[in-house]
């Protein structure tokens, strides 16, 4: 069986992008696909969240 590692880089990416998007207001209500959409994102590049860079989709 093929066995793929995630490296602990990117589990501490999602770790941390999962707290900045949190605090941030991302994750409060995820009831729509434009909502899940931009939870994700906000995940994903969770620096521009930091420097105030908001985006929704």
């Amino acid at each position: 069986m093929l066995r793929r590692q995630v490296s602990l880089g990117v589990v501490v990416w999602i770790v941390v992008g999962v707290i900045v998007a949190a605090r941030n207001g991302f994750l409060d209500d995820l009831g729509s696909v434009s909502a899940l959409l931009s939870a994700s994102l906000a995940v994903a590049v969770w620096p521009l969240v930091i420097l105030n860079v908001h985006f929704g989709i």
